[in-house]
């Protein structure tokens, strides 16, 4: 069976190959696991009634196995006494289901996608932090909510978060696969707003999806490796790295060109750097050596 058309709001999947050693898989994958049959006939239609977020993983991602635990647990929090839920948690493992990924038209893991009366909605990348999670959740139920989708059940203990009206205009923009309008607005709400962490954190996500749109992972990699002291393959290279959970190459990347470039190359690579930095959990331990590793090159 094949898959219908979905919206098309990623650019083309890249290769996932580039994945970590495997991670150790949870013993239960929180969820319904999502496959080609029942994404049709039971997830989709789903959405219509109440909000469904995806979690697109891999077992080879120590981020992704990360992330399931962190949505597993809101999941249940936001679980009703009677059992009902206020939102539908699925799981993709892009390795088990390739053709489901490619109809996602999924570019890195982990991801999280949130799927409103069958369309879809990008929500982040990576593992932002739990509160950063937590208000994401909130807000995509209080959008659906807005065009009559669900409705928070009974007992659940899920906070009011008002939406700001440049973070609606740019989850309108992401779900229609128009990312250079999402950026805008979200640099609006930063203009604004020059402290949200929020608005930081899906502009840096949206600029990286933008800089990857297009790009054959394949051939860059492989020109980088013929060309490691090249700081435009590199800062490519980081970004496809990022963009498939491999922080620590990318970091280990740019932290040599830092070290061994000149001004004004030096500062280039330093400051795209600190962009990814941004992407990443504040307590990942790649993220944490990176930091101090930086801090040596630079000092």
């Amino acid at each position: 069976m094949s898959l219908p058309p979905l919206p098309k709001n990623f650019a083309r999947a890249v290769d996932l190959s580039g994945l970590g050693k495997t991670a150790e898989v949870m013993a239960s994958i929180p969820g319904i696991v999502v496959n080609q049959e029942n994404l049709i006939g039971e997830i989709l239609p789903q959405s219509n009634t109440k909000v469904v977020i995806l979690i697109c993983w891999s077992p080879r991602s120590t981020q992704a196995i990360s992330l399931l635990e962190v949505m597993g647990k809101f999941e249940v929090l936001d679980t009703s006494p009677d059992g009902e839920k206020s939102w539908v948690l699925g799981t993709v493992n892009v390795d088990a289901e390739p053709q489901v990924a490619q109809a996602l038209q999924v570019q890195s893991v982990p991801l999280a996608i949130a799927v409103i009366q069958e369309q879809i909605v990008p929500l982040f990348e990576s593992v932002p932090p739990e509160d950063q999670i937590r208000q994401v959740i909130t807000k995509v139920i209080s959008l659906a909510a807005d065009r009559g989708v669900g409705a928070t059940p009974e007992g659940t203990a899920i906070p009011e978060v008002p939406m700001e009206p440049e973070e609606e205009a740019a989850m309108n923009a992401m779900a229609q696969g128009d990312f250079v309008a999402a950026k805008v607005a979200y640099e609006k709400w930063l203009a604004r707003k020059p402290g949200d962490n929020l608005a930081k954190l899906g502009l840096a996500q949206t600029e990286l999806i933008i800089r990857i749109t297009g790009l054959d992972a394949k051939d860059i990699l492989a020109k980088a490796a013929l060309a490691p002291n090249d700081l435009a393959l590199a800062i490519q290279s980081a970004d496809l790295e990022i963009a498939n959970g491999d922080n620590k190459s990318a970091f280990d990347r740019l932290i040599k060109l830092v070290k061994i470039l000149e001004e004004p190359e030096r500062k280039g690579a330093r400051e795209h750097l600190l962009q990814l930095f941004s992407l990443v959990d504040p307590q990942d331990p790649d993220l944490i050596k990176a930091r101090q590793q930086l801090a040596s090159a630079l000092y």
